[in-house]
């Protein structure tokens, strides 16, 4: 649709402007016809249900109305038709004076003739994104000119022209006390263009609807359509380049992400939300507040995508947006939480004995409590005697419900009666020829061995008593006997790597504080080695692995095992043609991983054995990715360059401190209950799929593992009973307890699709939509999977513009449900990311990379990854006032100043942006220096200064960090480098660097195709 086609992706020769414009040449067939009858202005509106977020600006030539209190409850719209259809001398009146003189391509829409009629459907094909896989484009014919329209007489049902350059006004969350500021501010204004009031009846239901309506032109015929843009305005401070919008939308009128996460933030922020069944919407992922579990789950445990569930099949279809919820099974408590209760086996009472589900307080008790009722399966269970408890009042609640945390709370933890083996801790590390010649070896082995004497016991007296296994390869693979009964370690070679056999089995493994000695003085050893005669000069990945899996599968417990490679990667049987790439008539994807690669990843997971891969030399051409066991088995993949660095060094230290301190669920099963009348359907995020979508195994998983689960209908809801959803967490923790964390989350049903609608958050879409289009690169081509995410959404706005608004919303109103204002822009920057659509320094690496990195992440950081936090560093007045970061602004290139510092925090990048016009002294204080020629560009870390901008700046640099997943580099940008590329690929409302449409422009196109499906 929107999508610029970068400069390695072919295509045919086509007219100029449409290749400039990169919009999809394609035009409907048949007889010309008009999309939108009454477009004439695209303004916002919200339906009449709801509180209206963005009200119209009413203008004219005298002066500006006053703006709409943000929480009416009435819907704006056009007074009929006959306020709307103002009768003009000439429709080149409808054009602006901006256009004269300029030479602008025609829009693709078409536009209506005298006599046509309103084409059906399937004549009106969507404007759909420019394939950069497509090589071949069809020539666009236009269907007609201007020339005719303008000169023709018009339809006695059009009387201007029929679309027009859409208007905001600048009215956008403001109270009425508030002063409204015109869109274009300038006293003399040009008699070419002016506005005019459409005021609503005194009779009429419907409030009054401000639109913009351009005067007569007195100055002759126009035969070329130019948008209004706001950069006309003298006054006003020109827009970038990529933030302007081909159709004159004002982008700062649009709707905003950061609105939006600001107005969420000020109602919940460090208060008290109580989640309890059947409760109202909770706060987004990106507000922390405090959560009180009154038998509902923590929304940062399972989030559903809507909170109120259609009761028919048909009216969820209806809606075009998914069913799901959104599971994080091991999230950690906030602040002023209260822990999760444990309780033992024995003691809790127990499930279902149909399904197999969890206690909770879903379950319906009958017969005075001798019997439940199970809402996942619909069946009666047995109440054991030595759990029996009466029941009290019409709800027929059991008398010990507040006292029982599995009758009364959304999320607990059960404790299996057995116990397994604690988890291991296992050490590969390269001494290949590369490798001992990188020199980089002697820190990694510090590192890991100022790591492992930190690590301190639970009690904190002494080390800890995790166990630790030690082995290093080249070609062949090296075990160390760390026996307490040697006195020295031995060295084990095993010289056949495809069938490893272990000689010992004692002394592989052994706890820290018994062994520690023994691994400092072969941790000292291992940069002295002697390179192997012979080297091949590659070592497969495949082979630590297979020798890790081997040492936890001879002592039978789970564990990590971090691999610290330097030498080239190579896959291990490359010999064999038919499990290569291209060895099979099967279609593939480069994000599918090789059959070896899955084989192994699946004994990893039986084992419970998480993979994290440290390439220590950077690998980013050529090969094969080494990232997709470590991701599929719990761990994750990191890169650096020899170690060489500071910032190579502090970020390899965070990242192994990291790794080994976070909590850690081995063996992980994860179950999904949900009522008897849905089904899950799909199961989405970074794991080896199984053959049934409610059941999930996992070798490991932490706080931050998130999954989207899909449900659908299999039968009519009751609406009496609700809908019950149940995540069971079955796993191993560090010392071999098994335990079992229960979420139970309750919602409610209705037959109205409007419910449906309002209990919708863009951010949980955009979660889901992200893991499920992700997961479906693996076997669906990315053009096809960016189009239906667009159809979808198209179409989503279509039903609730048809069946949740009333019949004066004219085609011209842009109208979006309370809680997804912020959904296009959201889903426009997921549509151009780099996984989706690469851009021209994207290697396949590094897209592989993202798409395992953002699968993982939960709702908040998918939240910031997908539209970035750009924070304004205020420079401060005098040396005495602390300098803070101001709010945050719109990810555009319009709120940069080149008198500003801007930060833009990502989970995955940390942005400082400096402009040319920076004071000096501030630089000075900041940077050290005094010149912008001077400063250093790209990786870089700021150097530590005693004055009040340099430590507040170092001091959110560092919180900023503490909240990412992984340790991060800072990159600085100069204003006008060459690496600001970098920057604009986090600008997500502008248009990116690889092709992507800016946010005004798809808004645009987005509003245009779902009215044109209701005609």
């Amino acid at each position: 649709m929107m999508d610029v086609p970068t400069a390695n992706q072919s295509q045919t020769p086509c007219q100029p402007w449409a290749g400039q414009n990169g919009w999809s040449p394609a035009s409907p067939q048949g007889p010309p016809c008009n999309p939108l009858p009454s477009f004439q202005h695209l303004s916002l509106s919200s339906p009449s249900d709801q509180r209206p977020c963005y009200d119209h600006l009413q203008a004219s030539n005298h002066g500006f109305s006053s703006r709409n209190d943000i929480h009416s409850s009435k819907l704006y719209a056009n007074d009929g038709e006959e306020s709307l259809q103002r009768s003009v001398p000439d429709a080149s009146c409808m054009l602006p004076a901006a256009s004269q003189g300029r030479s602008i391509p025609p829009c693709s829409l078409p536009l209506l003739k005298e006599g046509t009629q309103p084409c059906k459907l399937q004549q009106m094909p969507f404007y759909s994104p420019y394939s950069p896989y497509q090589a071949v484009s069809p020539p666009f014919q236009p269907p007609y000119t201007h020339q005719s329209l303008l000169n023709g007489p018009q339809s006695p049902h059009q009387k201007h022209l029929p679309i027009s350059p859409p208007s905001f006004g600048p009215c956008v969350n403001q109270s009425p006390q508030c002063t409204p500021q015109p869109a274009f501010e300038r006293e003399n204004v040009d008699s070419s263009v002016g506005y005019a009031h459409n005021h609503a009846s005194p009779t009429s239901p419907v409030q009054q609807q401000p639109q913009w309506t351009p005067q007569s032109h007195p100055k002759g015929t126009i035969n070329e359509f130019v948008p209004n843009v706001a950069a006309e305005d003298r006054n006003t401070t020109p827009q970038s380049p990529n933030s302007e919008s081909r159709y004159g939308l004002d982008p700062e009128l649009l709707p905003s992400v950061v609105k939006v996460v600001e107005e969420d933030r000020a109602e919940w922020e460090g208060k008290l939300f109580v989640s309890e069944p059947f409760s109202r919407l909770p706060p987004l992922a990106t507000t922390s507040c405090i959560i009180e579990d009154r038998g509902n789950a923590s929304p940062f445990a399972i989030r559903a995508a809507t909170y109120c569930v259609p009761c028919e099949g048909q009216t969820a279809v209806l809606s075009r947006l998914p069913l799901g919820a959104l599971v994080t099974p091991l999230a950690e408590q906030h602040a002023g939480e209260t822990p999760l209760p444990v309780l033992h086996q024995p003691e809790c009472v127990m499930g279902c004995s149909g399904c197999g589900a969890s206690m909770c307080p879903a379950m319906g008790w009958q017969d005075c409590g001798q019997r439940f009722y199970c809402p996942f399966c619909g069946k009666l269970s047995e109440v054991p005697w030595q759990h029996y408890q009466p029941t009290k009042g019409v709800e027929g609640m059991r008398v010990d419900k507040d006292t029982r945390p599995e009758l009364s709370l959304g999320s607990y933890e059960i404790l299996d009666s057995q116990k397994g083996e604690p988890a291991a801790l296992l050490l590969a590390i390269d001494v290949s020829a590369s490798a001992l010649r990188g020199g980089h070896l002697e820190f990694a082995t510090q590192q890991i061995l100022s790591l492992l004497t930190s690590l301190k016991s639970d009690d904190g007296d002494g080390l800890s008593d995790v166990r630790i296994g030690l082995m290093t390869y080249d070609s062949r693979i090296h075990l160390y006997n760390l026996s307490l009964a040697l006195s020295r370690p031995h060295m084990l070679v095993i010289m056949e790597a495809e069938d490893l056999q272990l000689p010992v089995q004692d002394g592989l493994l052994v706890s820290l504080r018994d062994c520690i000695e023994s691994i400092e003085s072969v941790l000292q050893l291992i940069p002295q080695f002697s390179p192997e005669s012979g080297d091949p000069g590659g070592v497969p990945m495949e082979l630590p692995v297979k020798a890790g899996l081997a040492v936890l599968q001879a002592l039978n417990c789970p564990g990590k095992l971090l691999i610290f490679h330097t030498a080239p990667l190579v896959e291990m049987g490359h010999t064999d043609s038919s499990s290569g790439f291209f060895g099979s008539s099967k279609q593939k994807s480069i994000f599918q991983p090789s059959e070896l690669a899955i084989s192994l990843a699946k004994e990893c997971v039986s084992q419970g054995c998480g993979v994290h891969l440290f390439v220590l030399s950077q690998q980013d051409v050529g090969g094969a990715w080494p990232g997709h066991i470590p991701y599929l088995t719990g761990g994750a993949l990191y890169t650096y360059n020899h170690l060489q660095g500071e910032l190579d060094r502090e970020r390899f230290s965070s990242d192994l401190k990291s790794i080994i301190e976070t909590d850690t669920g081995y063996k992980a099963e994860l179950r999904i209950f949900v009522s008897k009348d849905l089904r899950v359907s799909g199961c989405y995020g970074l794991f080896i799929p199984g053959p049934s979508p409610s059941q999930v195994t996992m070798a490991t998983l932490d706080w931050r593992t998130t999954l989207a689960v899909e449900l659908a209908h299999t039968r009519a809801l009751d609406e009496t009973r609700g809908v019950a959803i149940q995540a069971v967490l079955s796993f191993s923790t560090q010392t071999g307890e098994r335990r079992s964390r229960v979420h139970t989350l309750t919602l409610r049903c209705s037959r109205q699709l409007q419910d449906a609608f309002r209990q919708y958050q863009a951010q949980t879409l955009l979660t889901f939509y992200c893991k499920k289009i992700y997961c479906a690169v693996l076997e669906r081509p990315l053009q096809e999977l960016r189009e239906e995410l667009q159809t979808e959404i198209t179409e989503a706005l279509a039903s609730y513009r048809k069946h949740c608004c009333s019949a004066s919303v004219s085609a011209g109103q842009l109208v979006l449900p309370q809680y997804l204002r912020a959904l296009p822009v959201y889903i426009n920057s997921l549509r151009k990311s780099e996984v989706l659509l690469p851009g021209l320094r994207s290697s396949i690496h590094q897209r592989l990379q993202q798409r395992c990195q953002v699968l993982r992440m939960d709702t908040c950081s998918t939240a910031a990854h997908f539209y970035p936090l750009l924070l304004p560093l205020s420079l401060p007045v005098e040396s005495s006032s602390s300098p803070l970061p101001e709010e945050a602004l719109r990810c555009c290139a319009a709120s940069l100043e080149p008198t500003g510092l801007y930060l833009v925090h990502a989970p995955l990048t940390l942005l400082l942006w400096v402009g040319t016009q920076v004071p000096a002294c501030t630089l000075v204080e900041l940077f050290n220096t005094s010149c912008f020629s001077s400063l250093p560009s790209g990786e870089t870390k700021l150097p530590v200064l005693e004055n009040a901008l340099s430590i507040s700046v170092r001091s959110l640099i560092n919180t900023l960090n503490a909240q990412a997943p992984r340790a991060r580099k800072l990159w600085v940008v100069k204003q006008g480098d060459a690496c600001e590329e970098a920057l604009q690929r986090h600008l997500v409302e502008d248009k990116s660097p690889n092709g992507g449409a800016s946010y005004a422009d798809f808004l645009y196109h987005l509003h245009v195709n779902s009215v044109r499906l209701l005609q």
